[in-house]
């Protein structure tokens, strides 16, 4: 059986985008949403505006066509069936690993919603809440999927501008860590993003990337290997999680 067709996915990619923000996005907007080149973009936008998709405003800004409109309702629905299929996974993860989970799903205008929570029966652990949002660049969610989008030194250096850190981090160091999350398969973030926090992020594998994964621990509560080991775990729910969406 072969596999799904690139190109379609990044149209769909490109509509999903427009129809969660609901306003016109430019080029560059669309661009860095979805993680694609500029000129593939390009290509796209215009291939969808004549196919009657999309519509071009001064040929500056593209929004949904009429008719469309309904698309956004599609996009809500399909981001619930993902959260109800992964809820279970995310709460066994907490369960057996003692952290904090969360599902992030990628959101225009460069923020992370997180759309799912999983926690252990800990009577001591860290709070989030469904709904909260954060900078597309922050935490080590932003680092991990800078890492999985492969993000050249312009892109990562205006995400980093972007953000504010509980401990001094520069931007030398912040792109070491954006390497490091591309050779190891997880990003980390220890107390840099929340003060007392550490945590991992992976990617879940898609075209182009919609969801990141993150767990949570106290600062200091494990050492290197119990840190490296809950980022190599976490990378294979995200890829589980992967997998089992292209099949359903």
């Amino acid at each position: 059986m072969t596999g799904p067709v690139r190109s379609v996915s990044q149209a769909f990619a490109i509509l999903r985008l427009l129809a969660r923000d609901g306003q016109a996005q430019t080029l560059s907007d669309v661009a860095r949403a979805t993680g694609l080149s500029v000129s593939s973009c390009l290509n796209l936008l215009r291939t969808l505006v004549a196919e009657g998709a999309l519509e071009a405003e001064s040929g500056k800004r593209y929004r949904l066509a009429p008719g469309w409109s309904d698309l956004g309702a599609l996009m809500r629905s399909e981001v619930a069936r993902v959260v109800a299929r992964t809820q279970p996974l995310l709460t066994r993860f907490a369960e057996q690993h003692n952290a904090t989970l969360g599902l992030w799903h990628i959101q225009p205008r460069e923020r992370l919603e997180l759309v799912a929570l999983g926690a252990s029966d800990s009577a001591t652990r860290i709070h989030m809440a469904v709904g909260q949002r954060q900078p597309i660049g922050g935490g080590s969610t932003g680092r991990a999927l800078a890492a999985a989008q492969v993000v050249d030194d312009a892109e990562l250096m205006r995400r980093f501008a972007a953000l504010r850190w509980h401990r001094p981090l520069d931007y030398a160091a912040y792109a070491l860590q954006v390497g490091a999350a591309r050779s190891s398969g997880y990003a980390l973030d220890d107390g840099f993003g929340h003060a007392g926090v550490c945590s991992v992020a992976c990617v879940v594998p898609g075209e182009p990337a919609a969801y990141c994964l993150s767990a949570s621990i106290f600062a200091g509560s494990r050492d290197p290997d119990g840190v490296r080991a809950l980022g190599l775990a976490l990378g294979a729910l995200a890829r589980a999680i992967g997998q089992s969406d292209e099949r359903s």
